[in-house]
């Protein structure tokens, strides 16, 4: 079987993976839209299963390159295809663990209490997970921060999902400026109402901008009760605040989460928490421009004088057919060992 990784936790997949037999492992990262550590986290792994892309595009570019090969039904189980991210409905699964084991480290004896949980936001995985606990009874209130690339904001706000320019900023993971769980979170908060969804996603694909039911609208309003947008000089703040006041280091996109709660705080005070999203490890360069001195990891060290290897997906090349042609490649080796 052949797993297919887009996000930015890339390397994990990657760990969970490199040495099997019987299971091959394709990751796709964006050039120059990731840190040199977390680049080097996956081309240092030189397992023969493991194949990883660096692709001359953004994060969005490449899931509508990896869309088509999970909806090409025949391709999808003639090669055993399986996602590791948020594609992955079982991604989704775990992580709704997390709000239930944030909730009830700080909820009352009677479990009584609504927390606020605020999600540094890019695909919206992880929001999707949260509004799976919400349906499974969870008193909590969900609150999206977000970078510079701020579809969700502007949704919520201005009731049109309509896509942007994508932007590069500090905290790369959450740029994205088509969150592909939207699907999903439509899905969920309109009462699984198929046809609804369906006949949004046409109409969104064809134009990539589409202004909402004010029903839709609604319910989403009420599911995911406020967002944030939070440029990088308010993530470079928060970064350097913390570190000052609490000598904890953030990675930037947790920082996002911690500017809203600093800054838009809910009235009347309620306990909160920020889901954090990454190790910092990765990412010297936002904490040195931040102000802070970035401290030597000697797991770090050793990983930048590992050797390294990538493909490429260059810029005007077809990346959905070298990305089937791989498949494909991988698909006979496997047959062959």
């Amino acid at each position: 079987s052949s797993g297919i990784n887009a996000e930015y936790g890339g390397s994990a997949a990657i760990e969970a993976v490199r040495g099997l037999s019987s299971v091959d492992m394709i990751v796709m990262y964006p050039d120059g839209r990731v840190s040199d550590v977390q680049e080097q986290q996956m081309t240092s792994v030189l397992d023969d299963n493991v194949h990883v892309f660096n692709v001359e595009g953004s994060g969005d570019d490449i899931d509508i390159v990896i869309k088509p090969c999970f909806v090409d039904k025949e391709f999808a189980e003639k090669h055993n295809l399986c996602s590791i991210n948020s594609i992955n409905w079982s991604r989704i699964m775990v992580q709704t663990v997390h709000y239930f084991y944030a909730y009830l480290k700080l909820c009352n004896e009677d479990c009584s209490d609504e927390v606020e949980v605020i999600i540094p936001t890019g695909a919206c995985g992880n929001v999707t997970s949260g509004i799976v606990a919400r349906k499974m009874g969870l008193p909590i209130k969900l609150v999206c921060a977000v970078n510079s690339n701020d579809i969700v904001h502007r949704m919520l706000s201005e009731g049109v999902f309509s896509v942007g320019e994508s932007l590069l900023t500090i905290a790369p993971a959450m740029d994205v400026q088509i969150p592909y769980n939207m699907e999903r979170i439509w899905y969920l908060v309109s009462d699984r109402d198929t046809q609804l969804v369906s006949t949004l996603m046409e109409q969104f694909e064809e134009s990539l901008s589409l202004p909402l039911p004010p029903t839709l609208l609604d319910q989403l309003r009420k599911t995911i009760t406020k967002s944030c947008v939070v440029p990088d000089q308010d993530i470079r703040e928060s970064l350097k605040k913390v570190f000052e006041e609490d000598s904890y280091l953030l990675c930037p996109h947790t920082a996002t989460g911690v500017h809203l709660y600093v800054n838009h705080s809910s009235t009347p005070p309620q306990k909160s928490v920020v889901l954090a999203t990454a190790s910092v490890m990765k990412f010297e360069q936002a904490v040195s421009e931040a102000g802070v001195e970035f401290p030597e990891f000697e797991k770090v060290s050793g990983l930048m004088k590992m050797e390294s290897r990538c493909l490429k997906m260059a810029k005007g090349e077809n990346w959905e057919t070298i990305l089937r042609f791989k498949i494909e490649e991988i698909s006979q080796n496997i047959l062959n060992r």
